[in-house]
């Protein structure tokens, strides 16, 4: 039994979202019980204590689109790359790599990433994953890692025609060898979805193939309208937009979930809403590729279920936080606007998204929830109380800010030292693989 307490504490539950001095106590995987520090301390003397040291005790994040495959990518110049624009950024760049990636590549990264998001108190991750030089296992792979690292994740693999008839087979192969290993899995820490590229590098023929191989229970990940090219695309080949054609091809629904979702327009996100099928936003990463501002204020005025994810630009949730606060206000001409969506998308929204596949109660802490606890090496300057803790934590805290990481009662990290691998040898082996991936590429 664990006891963390001794500091300020976020709940995420309605009931009581607030305490000046809190603890939780978890038993096992799950958390038994919260409230005053000095009572439960009494009432659980045996309980092994874990001092926040007048930090901030909070449930920890989700991400709901990561990018394991691009971890080695970071300092990487690539011989001859000059996008013009967001094509050739991924064909010259993100393509360019997962064709060199091999199943040791896909595990350094895999290690790499949520090392990372554990230091930065990231414990579900939910991974779109693509890596063409060896397609077979990875997510198996990557699987491992989880295993190792001691995160939840739900993987899938990204299909696309880009590469031939062959490997596109292949990677829908293994959607389905492992959606159908991760649906007979009963740790609720491992899940899988058919992860599919964007509609534009996915044919009749390919979606007809998506289809015959998708397991029951097993929603689509895919990355929608992210550049105006694949609405032109569309409308060019299809004579629809592209909401529409995923409709057509039943991929809408409560289990899936669609990326980005920049160029869609309202009658669009009426099928989104009426099929209950999920958005995540991806700010740092539409920004960084120049790809436009979605539309993402509208989504959720519109009461579609809308998170808030990476895209591997970053493993900290409170930096994708953090932008879609500036982006949405610069965009919309609006100080007002993001204060409530952006927090809401974070901690409500992404906690839903994830309870769609995961089965314990996830982003709050509250008897009978997973027990996936951080503390914040934070003390705040001005008073923090129940209606303000989200303005200090956007304006006051970031995720290196995580002392201490705990995921279904699991000590992860503990005072930033990593407990469940030896980070040093781990980096060892990332920059033995780094290396080889860019002597791959650039010979």
């Amino acid at each position: 039994m664990l006891l963390v307490g001794n500091g300020k504490m976020i709940t995420r539950d309605d009931a009581k979202m607030f305490y000046k001095d809190g603890a939780v106590v978890i038993d096992g995987k799950k958390i038994k019980e919260v409230g005053e520090f000095d009572a439960l301390k009494k009432k659980y003397p045996d309980a092994e204590f874990i001092d926040a040291k007048g930090g901030v005790i909070m449930p920890a994040f989700i991400n709901m689109h990561e990018h394991i495959y691009s971890a080695l990518a970071r300092g990487l110049a690539i011989k001859g790359y000059n996008p013009k624009g967001f094509l050739d950024i991924l064909d010259g760049q993100w393509w360019t790599i997962d064709r060199h990636l091999k199943l040791s590549h896909t595990k350094a990264c895999a290690y790499e990433t949520l090392i990372s998001s554990i230091k930065n108190g990231v414990t579900t991750v939910f991974d779109h994953h693509a890596s063409y030089g060896e397609i077979r296992d990875s997510l198996f792979a990557i699987e491992e890692v989880v295993k190792d690292t001691g995160v939840r994740a739900c993987l899938c693999y990204e299909v696309s025609d880009r590469d031939g008839e062959e490997k596109c087979m292949d990677g829908i192969l293994e959607n389905e060898a492992f959606a159908k290993h991760a649906l007979e899995d009963d740790s609720d820490m491992i899940a899988g979805m058919f992860g599919m590229h964007a509609q534009f590098t996915i044919s009749d023929e390919t979606m007809a193939k998506c289809l015959e191989h998708t397991p029951d229970g097993v929603g689509y990940h895919i990355h929608v309208a992210e550049g105006i090219e694949d609405l032109h695309d569309c409308l060019h080949k299809y004579s629809k937009r592209i909401v529409d054609r995923l409709y057509d091809w039943k991929i809408l629904g409560e289990k899936s979930l669609l990326g980005h979702c920049i160029y869609i327009n309202p009658h669009e996100m009426e099928l989104i809403k009426d099929t209950n099928t999920m958005v995540v936003h991806n700010p740092e990463s539409n920004m960084g590729n120049a790809c436009g501002c979605p539309p993402t204020m509208e989504l959720v005025h519109r009461g579609i279920l809308t998170g808030l994810g990476t895209d591997g630009y970053t493993h900290d949730m409170t930096e994708s936080w953090k932008v879609a606060n500036v982006l949405h206000k610069h965009h919309l001409c609006d100080a007002n606007a993001a204060w409530g969506e952006v927090p809401q998308m974070l901690f409500t929204n992404n906690a839903k998204m994830a309870n769609r596949y995961f089965d314990a109660p996830l982003g709050v802490l509250k008897e009978g929830a997973a027990a996936d606890v951080i503390v914040m090496n934070y003390n705040p300057p001005t008073e923090m109380n129940d209606s303000n803790v989200n303005g200090h934590i956007l304006f006051g805290m970031q995720g290196h800010d995580c002392v201490t990481t705990i995921a279904n009662g699991q000590i992860l990290m503990k005072d930033r030292e990593i407990k469940v691998v030896d980070e040093e040898k781990v980096y060892a082996e990332v920059r033995e693989q780094a290396a080889d991936l860019w002597k791959s590429i650039n010979g």
